[in-house]
């Protein structure tokens, strides 16, 4: 029997059992389509928190108030940034390219019948360049508007949506910020959350000035965003900042700094390093189903060796040789685990993106992942075909051809 002959038989077998074959192939089905379901969605998360991360600018540090210590013991009372830090960052920054301030307290918003509570910043106008926002709707207030108080407020994406309201409708229209009437100038556009607990969607910029005297009646930043320059080292831009922040707290050499710095590629390498870590799991996990429908495999290939054991035995008789017959079921099972891991293919590609579409998750389907679980899949079949193969290949065929 030529190799071509025997590959026919093999696929002649699988067409006449065609409903035992597709519930053979199920878990291979399953298996292939969870692994690159559970990948898609992990190198989707991956890549939406890099975006969002690069979104908020790679080249930025984020410096938060800390808590020193005082003769080696922990000061409950929180230290405070101010705006006399952000000056003299502006003022003797080397390599700092710009600054934002950040005031920042949630007050009650009113826009026409609508009542919110919003988180409302105090900040200057580069807050948009630093921050890398565009806006679609309107403008942003300027430095000479900061330096004049002017009550102008330029809304958050999401603010529109919380008030009820369209967001090019809302341009020059007047809302009330703690009772004090502002116009709406500008509408920033969608940034979406880095992961953290608060949505930079959800806020209503006003310039600094303003909430400094008029709203918040004080000079104490929540945080700074600090630019560094093009081309400088993020460390290099760390260390300029430390330096400044350290001289203006008056904090002695030793001394433990009163304040935090952030840098957002480590944030990013954080959350890349968590999400590759739920990937494996879940793909692991995954993974297991495809030993289990290898499993399923092995074992309807041994009831079709006792099922066929006559068919075996007269094979033998007109000449089939033993690697003929190991060749046979070999190719069955493996026939079943390759159709079965491309049905899963189609299956999660179609699951990730239905995910994508109607759940609105972020999926990516990795095609690595792809031809990996497809190589598993025609791994599992060699592997768990061997032993019905072996077992059908080694029958005596007088035995066989007696066997009822």
């Amino acid at each position: 029997m030529v190799g071509s002959e025997t590959v026919g038989v093999a696929f002649e077998a699988i067409r006449a059992n065609k409903l035992r074959s597709l519930l053979t192939m199920l878990g291979i089905i399953i298996g292939v389509g969870a692994v690159i379901t559970m990948v898609a969605l992990g190198s989707g998360a991956q890549k939406a928190v890099q975006e969002r991360i690069e979104a908020l600018g790679a080249n930025v540090l984020t410096v938060f108030a800390g808590q020193g210590s005082r003769g080696g013991i922990r000061i409950t009372d929180r230290t405070i940034l101010s705006t006399d830090d952000y000056e003299a960052l502006v003022r003797d920054g080397r390599v700092l390219q710009a600054v934002v301030p950040e005031m920042q307290q949630s007050l009650q918003v009113k826009f026409g019948n609508q009542n919110s509570n919003i988180n409302v910043v105090g900040t200057t106008p580069n807050y948009m360049e630093v921050r890398n926002y565009t806006i679609p709707h309107g403008r942003m207030f300027t430095r000479g508007d900061d330096d004049a108080r002017q009550r102008y407020a330029v809304l958050g994406a999401a603010v529109p949506r919380m008030l009820g309201a369209n967001p090019a409708a809302m341009i020059n229209q007047t809302l009330m910020i703690r009772g004090i009437n502002f116009e709406i100038v500008g509408v920033l556009s969608e940034k979406g959350s880095a992961g953290g607990w608060s949505n930079p969607d959800e806020q209503i910029l006003i310039p600094l000035q303003t909430a400094k005297y008029r709203v918040f009646g004080s000079d104490r930043l929540r945080s700074m965003s600090v630019q560094v320059a093009d081309g400088v080292p993020i460390q290099q831009g760390m260390l300029d900042l430390e330096r400044i922040l350290r001289r203006q707290h008056r904090i002695r050499p030793g001394g433990e700094n009163d304040f935090t710095i952030r840098n957002q590629q480590d944030i990013l390498a954080t959350q890349q390093q968590t999400t590759e870590v739920f990937t494996t799991l879940l793909a692991s996990i995954a993974a297991v189903s495809l030993v289990v429908g290898g499993i399923g495999i092995m074992n309807i290939m041994l009831v079709s060796v006792t099922e066929r054991t006559r068919e075996i035995g007269l094979r033998k008789a007109v000449g089939a040789t033993r690697s003929d017959i190991l060749l046979q079921f070999m190719v069955e099972a493996l026939a079943l685990c390759l159709t079965g891991g491309v049905f899963g293919i189609l299956l999660g590609t179609g699951a990730a993106m239905a995910l994508s579409r109607f759940m609105q998750w972020n999926t990516l389907v990795d095609p690595m992942a792809v031809a990996v679980a497809f190589g598993f899949s025609a791994l599992v079949g060699l592997f768990f075909g061997i032993w019905p193969a072996r077992r059908a290949a080694q029958l005596d065929p007088i035995t066989a051809l007696r066997y009822e």
